[in-house]
């Protein structure tokens, strides 16, 4: 390992608090005899947590920590290799300190662990709502994709559905296509539905008049206005009504919005 790889360990501080094994000590201690860089090291994390317990300990008075900061500096003017062991006097103000540092830098760890699952959820989020959006395009994608099939396929037959007394303007056309037995009925002719009702189509039999309920078209993520519905046999017209939400077993007829026969 590498000189400061060494030292950004965080042995060296583990090493001044007394917290290695007698075979750690003696490997610190030799590092400290061979690198200039790390008994420096040790003596600025010593003279450190001196100065930080002079600050916390409540029993340390003023004299005393000059008398402990003035062996320190004599200690190590001369630049002596940092002794394996504190001196009695100072070792319970380490401790002191140490415990004060390591309360300090599990804060730290907490806030910034905190931080970093505020910044997960975040991005959580954001991926959700990009994956929504993703969704919504592919489907607004294939809605228009099957929607321009059903006005391309020349197999359709068109049936025109015209606006009737209660909306004058409406319109809407049917494609049915007889050998693929598949209906299509594009409503973008048809006013928004009003909040709590839906379009229902019915497929019309005459003589007598025969109503056949083949679709709600209800689905409002639906952009192109194309809806794909039952397929009925012996199906002679078609009339779209105006229904509360869920669709009717039978027609409104004052709400008929549109009608078209084959």
């Amino acid at each position: 390992m590498e000189t400061q790889e060494y030292i950004q360990s965080g042995i060296l501080e583990l090493y001044v608090f007394g917290l290695l094994s007698e075979t750690e000590n003696l490997e610190v201690k030799k590092m400290a005899d061979e690198h200039e860089s790390v008994q420096s090291e040790i003596l600025s994390i010593e003279k450190a947590v001196i100065n930080l317990s002079y600050v916390v300990s409540p029993h340390l008075s003023s004299a005393n920590y000059e008398k402990i900061r003035q062996k320190l500096i004599e200690k190590y003017s001369e630049r002596e290799v940092v002794q394996l062991e504190p001196k009695r006097g100072i070792a319970p103000y380490i401790g002191w300190a140490a415990a004060v540092l390591l309360m300090f830098g599990m804060g730290i760890q907490y806030y910034k662990y905190n931080q970093a699952n505020e910044e997960l959820n975040k991005v959580s989020v954001q991926s959700t709502r990009f994956q929504e959006l993703l969704a919504n395009l592919e489907k607004t994608n294939n809605q228009n994709a099957t929607a321009l099939n059903v006005l391309r396929d020349k197999g359709n037959k068109v049936v025109p559905l015209a606006g009737q007394e209660v909306a004058p303007q409406a319109y809407a056309t049917v494609y049915m296509n007889t050998g693929k037995k598949e209906v299509y009925v594009d409503i973008s002719g048809l006013p928004k539905a009003p909040e709590g009702k839906v379009y229902q189509m019915w497929a019309l039999q005459f003589n007598p008049l025969t109503p056949n309920s083949i679709g709600v078209l209800s689905d409002a993520g639906n952009t192109s206005g194309v809806f794909k519905v039952d397929n009925f046999d012996g199906v002679q017209g078609f009339g779209i009504t105006l229904e509360p939400a869920g669709g009717s077993k039978s027609p409104t007829l004052d709400q008929l919005y549109t009608l078209g026969q084959i």
